[in-house]
């Protein structure tokens, strides 16, 4: 996956006569059960203990409230957790950065690095207590990446899943959720709403022969670029194309996605040649650590800094 500065421009090509050209766009938003939340028993029971009613939680708060809720065990066993909290990726922590109110993930506009500055630290925090003080997950945290995730939900054992939007289409017709999923918009931390986008590029090397034609092609994907959305993944990169489709039976995930992708706090990745070492390296395994419950998110990302400071970003 090739990232690029108009991460930002939240869902829209940037300029389609450019050498690199977005593909695709789509964030993360929160799954969650319909049958489970729209319940009458859920709904009373709900209301009797946190003192409002039960819906798709737009803040953390609400969302800490709805996975312990619905996290259902018994004589040491759990037949359902709230959610699931994924060790083995990074960008679920990175939307939670922003939603603290980070002004960046990782590396501010200047290169500086900001990895242990208090919105990270937050973040990291929300992140690990999830686990580690809530226990409203998996055991096997750091086991858990985006396929592992998607098939806890798809089999009916977790209530909730941050997840990109796409998924939605993507649910197994043999699946105990199946006609059983609700997306909402990505939550909201102190900050507000913010998500990290992950786009695809088409990519026109300047050493081409043929680049008239492929600039052809580009400019055809912009002006038709809804075509994408009858692609597998039903995806598209301006807003525009899912706006066109947020209304019919199916794409009920559009909606949601698009307000993630306007939120505020929505931003790219940092544009820096060493970004996936940096995630390999240092980012995946923050993650990790916080999710072994031992060490502090201050502690963690002080270390963190260090090591991105000896890559040289």
């Amino acid at each position: 996956m090739v990232h690029h500065q108009c991460d930002r421009d939240r869902g829209d090509i940037c300029n389609s006569l450019r050498h690199i050209s977005g593909a695709a766009g789509c964030a993360i938003v929160n799954f969650y059960r319909k049958d489970l939340f729209g319940d009458p028993k859920e709904q009373a029971a709900f209301k009797a203990k946190y003192g409002y009613d039960l819906k798709p939680p737009t803040t953390w708060q609400q969302f800490i409230d709805a996975a312990t809720f619905f996290t259902r065990t018994s004589n040491g066993s759990t037949s359902l957790y709230g959610t699931d909290a994924k060790g083995a990726v990074e960008t679920e922590w990175l939307a939670q950065v922003l939603q603290a109110g980070s002004p960046g993930v990782v590396l501010d506009k200047d290169g500086k690095i900001i990895i242990d500055n208090p919105a990270h630290v937050q973040a990291l925090q929300f992140d690990a207590d999830l686990h580690c003080k809530y226990n409203v997950t998996p055991p096997n945290v750091n086991e858990i990446d985006w396929n592992l995730a998607q098939n806890l939900f798809y089999q009916g054992q977790t209530a909730m899943m941050l997840f990109w939007a796409h998924a939605y289409r993507l649910t197994p017709q043999d699946s105990k959720v199946t006609g059983k999923v609700g997306v909402a918009p990505m939550i909201a931390g102190p900050g507000g709403v913010g998500a990290i986008p992950g786009p695809w590029y088409n990519i026109v090397p300047s050493t081409g022969k043929n680049k008239d034609l492929a600039m052809h092609y580009v400019k055809f994907a912009y002006d038709h670029n809804d075509l994408g959305i009858q692609a597998p993944l039903g995806l598209a990169a301006r807003k525009s194309a899912y706006q066109k489709y947020a209304n019919q039976p199916g794409y009920e995930h559009f909606g949601p996605l698009v307000e993630t992708l306007n939120a505020p706090k929505t931003t790219g990745r940092p544009l820096v040649a060493n970004w996936q070492e940096i995630t390999d390296q240092v980012l995946v395994p923050t993650v990790q650590e916080a999710l072994q419950c031992k060490q502090s998110p201050q502690d963690i990302l002080s270390a963190a800094a260090k090591k991105i400071q000896g890559l040289k970003p």
